[in-house]
Order: structure tokens, then sequence, then C-alpha cells
């Protein structure tokens, strides 16, 4: 029996060790903290529950290639689903613009706010119905298929690929702007982060309004723990509390990994499920970093990569008639090297366990690129500096959402903030990204196969491998990681 070695318990590296042990693999994963999930996680402020990790979920129709791979890993084996009506409302002025899970509402409810652009948004649904037809595959990779398979995915796509052809390099600011109205042009235009290509726009609102993006019951934390718990089952080893320190390589192999409190381990195959920067400079010392890594890391313009301040309140009572995520202008306040006028809230009202009894709990999510990151950093090296930054921003979102919510006012309390370090901190994150590179216009797509030329043994796999990056992501290439050790080794792979 092969042994393979998972650095990092995230989602990747869960799926890999499930689909290993299926396989006939013996895995052992490392995880640095003291629970599995990475950065899909969640914890617990002063009688509050704080979910720090989806805010929607790709696949969660039933009867979809990826909500069979979600069930097989055990994420959503059993488990209920919450469909919101809209997946944000944005208020602009005096409108509010749904992104309504119904397609067919959301353009009466478009076309009532603005007839004028009655053509434009006819074109726009059109759009996301084309793509509704998409499935992300979760099959072979594309290093494993043959030429009739490659063929065949891409007939699956070509829906997929006019648009992405279309309006892969058109920024979604410039789309914005084909609207009449400036409701419309403003919710559209701050969909999503600048530098966005509409693309991904289109991708995101057409898996939504397909009904296959919505939100696991129980949130982030226990959708990993029922990971983690299917993956014991299999006979898999966790070892939490457990940092990974450096790889000891000898010729062409890592005989060893070393972790925090003088802890090593080895293993015929070493997956490294986790951050590719932490993977290339830390742990290889910047030595066999690939030529197409090395170039997106040093072009942070045109590969930068997201993360986020994140502010969660407790509020004292319930407001039922609010959206499940609504964006709103508020004063102008500092949050890393940019003024944000406007801001995101959502609520957990489906949740009821996530606040005490007649309580409800929000969370805000700001956005934050390469220099708002250089502000945090800086911050850090003063502890005192940076958690006074961190309690005057959420003290000024409490502020916003009291003058948007009167009935809030005096009962709101920030429960945390989260910024770019806090994600470092945690999970080793590059730069305290999220997600890996943001599809810019001016960014080329990779889908790399995680093999590290010079070491025969060791994989990457996670979010890093392709675009979009993400949970799902993250789970298909754990899976497909494994697919590989299976050819390499010879095994058949079972699904």
């Amino acid at each position: 029996m092969k042994e393979v070695v998972i650095i990092g318990g995230g989602i990747a590296g869960l799926s890999a060790g499930i689909f290993a042990q299926k396989q006939g693999f013996q895995t052992t994963i490392l995880e640095k903290n003291t629970q599995p999930g990475g950065e899909c996680a969640g914890w617990d402020r002063r009688g509050y529950h704080i979910d720090g990790c989806i805010h929607w979920l790709v696949s969660t129709k039933e009867g979809t290639p990826l909500y069979e791979l979600w069930r097989s890993v055990g994420a959503l084996d059993g488990v209920d689903i919450y469909h919101p009506e809209t997946f944000m409302s944005i208020e602009c002025g005096d409108d509010t613009v749904h992104f309504y899970r119904d397609l067919e509402r959301l353009r009466e409810s478009w076309k009532a706010l603005s007839p004028e652009d009655s053509s434009r948004i006819d074109d726009f649904c059109s759009i996301l119905k084309k793509l509704q037809t998409f499935e992300m595959p979760d099959g072979k990779p594309a290093d494993m298929m043959g030429l009739w398979e490659k063929l065949k995915l891409m007939h699956s796509m070509k829906d997929a690929g006019m648009v992405l052809q279309k309006y892969g390099k058109v920024p979604l600011t410039d789309y914005a702007k084909t609207f009449k109205h400036p409701a419309l042009r403003e919710a559209v235009g701050s969909f999503v982060p600048e530098g966005y290509a509409a693309a991904f726009f289109f991708f995101a609102l057409a898996t939504f309004t397909k009904g296959s993006a919505s939100i696991p019951m129980g949130g982030s934390k226990q959708f990993a723990l029922r990971m983690a718990q299917r993956y014991l089952q299999l006979g898999g080893r966790l070892e939490t509390s457990c940092e990974v320190t450096g790889l000891d390589i000898e010729g062409s192999l890592v005989k060893g990994v070393s972790c925090s409190r003088g802890r090593s381990f080895d293993g015929d195959y070493v997956i490294a499920a986790c951050d590719a920067a932490f993977l290339f400079d830390t742990l290889l010392g910047g030595k066999y970093t690939p030529a197409a890594y090395r170039k997106r890391f040093a072009d942070r313009e045109r590969y930068p990569v997201a993360s986020e301040v994140m502010v969660a309140l407790g509020f004292e009572g319930v407001v039922n008639d609010v959206p499940r995520a609504l964006s709103f202008p508020t004063e102008p306040f500092q949050t890393g090297s940019r003024q944000v006028d406007r801001i995101t809230v959502k609520h957990y009202n489906h949740e009821p366990d996530f606040a005490p009894q007649g309580c409800s709990v929000y969370t805000c999510d700001i956005n934050q690129f390469p220099e708002d990151y250089e502000v945090w950093d800086a911050l850090s090296r003063d502890l005192q500096s940076y958690r006074q930054e961190k309690q005057r921003i959420g003290e000024a979102v409490r502020k916003a959402m009291e003058t948007r919510f009167p009935e809030m006012q005096g009962k709101l309390q920030v429960l945390d903030v989260v910024t770019p370090k806090t994600y470092e901190r945690w999970c080793n994150a590059y730069r305290g990204g999220f997600m890996a590179f943001i599809p810019t216009v001016g960014a080329k797509s990779m889908e790399h196969s995680g093999k590290i030329k010079g070491i025969r043994n060791l994989r990457l796999t996670g979010q890093w491998l392709q675009p979009p990056g993400g949970l799902p992501v993250a789970a298909v290439t754990g899976k497909q990681t494994v697919m590989r050790l299976c050819r390499d080794e010879g095994i058949r792979f079972v699904q």
C-alpha cells in the first residue's frame, strides 16, 4: 500500500485524501490549524456564529455532475439547501436593482425600471440562458484525455466558449455602460470587483439563475467537517495543529515532511494542497517555481489576487424584509488604500443556530487588492495600530448599518474584523488572497497539472491549478490529482 502525505486539510486536501483512500492509498493529512477546512471556515463570537466562506456554492442542484462530486465526498450528503430569492440587491439612489434567481422575474423587473433598456436586457438574459447549459467539468484532467474526449469536452462547452471569446477581454465596467439607466449601469458595474472580465459576471449569474448556486445549511464549517468525517470513515489519518515547516529533498524525491513541534512524516507521494506561493517560496525556497507561476506572481497588475476585510456584526433583533445580500451607498471611509462609499451586507436569518434567539448576524465584505495588502502588511508590524484600524473600520460599518437601518440603532455590536493578514496567518494565503488569480481582462488563463519539474513524487493541487479558483476547483483538482497518481501507478481509478 502506497503512502501519501497531504499538506493542508482544506477542501482540496480533504478531496484528495478521500479519493486517495478510495483507490487504496494510505494517506495522512497535515493541517496547521486545530480544525480542518482551511479557508472554508466558521467560528463563534459572543454567542454568534460567523460564516467565513460560502456566499454561494456552485452545483447545489441535484443531477449535476459536480453535485454528485459534493455528495461523494460527504459535503452535501443529506444536507438541506437554502435557495435565496436574489443573488444580490443593489440600491442606487431611489431605485433598487434585484438580481433574481427567476430569470423572467429579473427581466420583467429590469424592464419596469428601464423600458429604454428593453433590448439590452433581452440580450443580457439570452446570454445567461445560453450559459445555463454549461457544467463545470469534473472528470479526467485535460492531460489525461484522448483526442475524442477532448473533442467531446470542447463541443459541450461551445456556448461557454462563445461567451468567453466575446466578453473574456471586456471589463465589466465597460459592459455596464451599455445600459442607459444609471441604476442598471451602477448595479452591473459594481457587481464584482474592479478589473474583472464581464464573462465572470455572466457565468456566476447563469449558475445562480439555473438553480445551481445556493447555500448548504449549516454553513462553511460544517461543510468542511462533513468532508473530514467522510475522510476519517475511509481510514484516513488527520493530524491537526501540525504545521508543515519544510521538505527534506534528496535528489529528485521528497524524503520527508518536517512539521512544527519536531514532528516529521514520510510517504511515497506528497500532495501539496496548500497555497502555491507557500509551497514554492517557503517550502521549496524558490528553486522549483514553474515559469507560469513565476510570471504571474511577478505581474501583480495583470494577475492580482482578491482579498477582503470582513466585518461581522450581531444585531439584537431580526429584520425579515431585507434581501439576503444587500449593497447600499454609505458615507465614505478608508479601508486599506481606498475610500469605500458602498458596502454589501449579508444576513444569515436562514440559519437559526447562528445567533441567539431573537437576534441575527450580519457580515460585510469589503474588497481588497494588492495596494491594500501593503497597507495592512505595514500596519500588522505594530499590533496596537493594527487593532485600532480594525476597530475603526468595524465602527464605520456599524454606523453605516445604523444609518441604513434606523431600527438597528443601539442594538448592533461588532463581533469580529477579518483582514488580508488574517487569511495570511490562518491559511498561509499569498498576500491574503482567499482565491487564486483574478480573471482580469489582461490575464491569460492557466491550467497546470500540478507536477513539479525536478521532484518526481510531489504534486500541487487546489484552486491555484486553474481559474477561477474557489471551492469547486479545490474539490475537482483534489480528485484529479489522485487520478494522475493512479495513472502513474497503473491503478484503475474508482469514482
